[in-house]
């Protein structure tokens, strides 16, 4: 799987007529899933509800065809609304199509490169701390549509919306509320009946609040008095693009990359342990990028691997790509034919929908689990990537909290780090050992772990007495040093040096060795002074004494 082949190459070779059944059962149930999420998804980015749809038919079908993963469902997602919504308050449709067109070609560089893996260097705790702001930024721009509140202004950003419900929240409309709250109590208790487990709550919802609005004549709003539906299939627009659009949207392409591939690969990850399988990382970023791009060459939004639509896809039997392919033609289908229904529905049934998907993707049995069981510096990070999700934006978040668990690490790395004065005890059996006294003339230091800036100070001046005319440098437990380290390992050789004291390296592995050897260290210290063994360095340190090999 390390090449870049899509995983619907290899589905075919095998494909069977109860195969294609299976893929065209799962593929039109989790379209129906997908249809009320899409344009759910659509409202919340701030962007119209055909979007949403246009986003799951040709990402949805460019992505399955393409990607990775035996069943990986993509469309769009509710940890992009707010990062989509942001985009467009400050750039128009025109900035948000250049940033993910930009998205979509680091994606795709990332996949060529090979960097799928790099990946698992984002710390759990970040992505923990961002899902669980993401989660609390899409449940505060629901307020008002749920509470049916007139805002006096349009704020953007998450604290500013937070801040309006609060001053507006005296203009709350109960028929709105109480729509809102019948379409929470559909989607929780709805997949309680079992015989009716494989109807989507959500549509359920939509079917049920739109009828009760349009048959009492209640006064809430709808998707139709908000905006304009259309049931054109998606059309082909290339963005205008400038020096100055790229300038301003390329941060913003650089947040939809990355968020794309960490959701995707999350997702991809989550499907592979519930079917068994593998997929191919760097394929599937490739399948990303080329589907984010197509996406908003034909009206629609950024879009990722859908962990939830890809678990329905899996749970209803779909086992290649055809399932994906399948649900977004059926999404075609829907559009063309069914849209112009999609005015009927109420905006509190919307925000509810949102904020089941909320609940959901806010991870919070998993935050409970972090806090209880790591360590407080781990929590803070988590707790600082939440708020900066919320208060600023993902951004930010990242940023800070990247920085943070960097910094943490190089603590905990540098604490490891122990350069100690011993009386060594000669290697055995497992457990074994016997004290080895170092001969008087002899100073035998041990250092251990990674020696890094972090920990290059830990490396001593010394002060020899009584006589002692070698320093023996034990390194059996360093694995790997840096230029800051090196710095102080050749400052202390110079010191001894000008002292009359011969310097010994013991044990040296193959990347400290590595970085003595491009110094130039190694050529001054002499081949001679560096042992395999701290045997052989007491040995060495013996001619000294003798006289011999001076």
């Amino acid at each position: 799987m390390k090449d870049l082949t899509p995983q619907l190459f290899h589905s075919l070779k095998h494909y069977s007529r109860q195969d294609f059944l299976k893929d065209l059962t799962a593929g039109v149930i989790v379209a129906i899933i997908a249809l009320p999420l899409s344009i759910a998804l659509a409202l919340a980015s701030g962007v119209a509800p055909e979007q949403g749809l246009y986003t799951a038919i040709v990402a949805g079908f460019v992505i399955s065809a393409l990607g990775g993963s035996r069943v990986q469902i993509a469309g769009p997602t509710a940890a992009f609304a707010t990062i989509v919504a942001g985009i467009v308050a400050r750039n128009g449709m025109e900035g948000l199509a250049a940033a993910t067109i930009l998205a979509g070609i680091i994606l795709i560089a990332l996949g060529l490169l090979r960097l799928g893996s790099m990946i698992k260097f984002i710390p759990y705790t970040i992505t923990t701390g961002f899902t669980a702001g993401i989660a609390v930024t899409i449940v505060i721009g629901q307020l008002k549509d749920f509470f049916g509140l007139t805002f006096t202004h349009a704020p953007v950003e998450t604290m500013e919306k937070l801040g309006e419900v609060v001053r507006t929240f005296s203009t709350v409309n109960w028929a709105a509320v109480g729509v809102g709250v019948l379409a929470l109590a559909i989607l929780c208790l709805w997949p309680m009946i079992k015989p009716l487990q494989k109807i989507p709550a959500s549509l359920i919802a939509v079917l049920v609040t739109a009828a009760e609005v349009k048959l009492l004549s209640l006064p809430v709003n709808t998707i139709g008095d908000l905006y304009t539906i259309s049931s054109a299939p998606p059309q082909f627009h290339l963005p205008a693009f400038s020096y100055e659009t790229v300038a301003a949207v390329l941060p913003d392409a650089f947040t939809i990359a990355v968020l794309a591939a960490i959701e995707s690969l999350l997702s991809a990850v989550v499907a592979d342990e519930m079917i068994g399988a593998r997929h191919n990382s760097n394929m599937e970023l490739v399948a990303q990028g080329v589907g984010n791009a197509a996406s908003a060459l034909f009206g629609g939004i950024p879009a990722t691997g859908a962990i939830a639509r890809t678990a329905a896809n899996i749970k209803n039997g779909g086992r290649s790509p055809i399932a994906g392919m399948v649900h977004a033609g059926v999404l075609l289908l829907v559009l063309v034919l069914l849209m112009p229904y999609a005015a009927l529905i109420p905006m509190p049934c919307i925000a509810a929908i949102l904020f089941q998907v909320a609940y959901n993707m806010s991870g919070w049995r998993t935050v409970v689990k972090v806090v209880k069981r790591s360590p407080k510096s781990d929590i803070a990070v988590l707790a600082v990537t939440f708020l900066l999700t919320v208060a600023f934006d993902l951004v930010v978040a990242i940023v800070v909290g990247l920085t943070l668990a960097c910094l943490l690490f190089m603590k905990r790395m540098a604490d490891v780090a122990v350069v100690k004065e011993w009386a060594y005890i000669q290697d055995a059996g497992a457990g074994q050992g016997r004290m080895k006294s170092v001969p008087p003339h002899v100073m035998v230091y041990e250092i251990s772990g990674p020696m890094f800036f972090g920990a290059a100070d830990k490396i001593p001046h010394l002060e020899p007495s009584g006589g002692r005319r070698v320093l023996i440098l034990r390194m059996r437990s360093v694995p790997a040093m840096d230029i800051t380290a090196l710095n102080s390992l050749q400052r202390l050789c110079g010191e001894c040096w000008d002292k009359g004291i011969t310097v010994i390296f013991s044990h040296v592995n193959d990347q400290p060795m590595s970085v003595f050897r491009k110094s130039g260290l190694f050529d001054e210290v002499g081949a001679e002074n560096f042992a395999p063994n701290i045997d052989a360095a007491l040995a060495r340190a013996a001619e000294l004494a003798s006289g011999v090999g001076k």
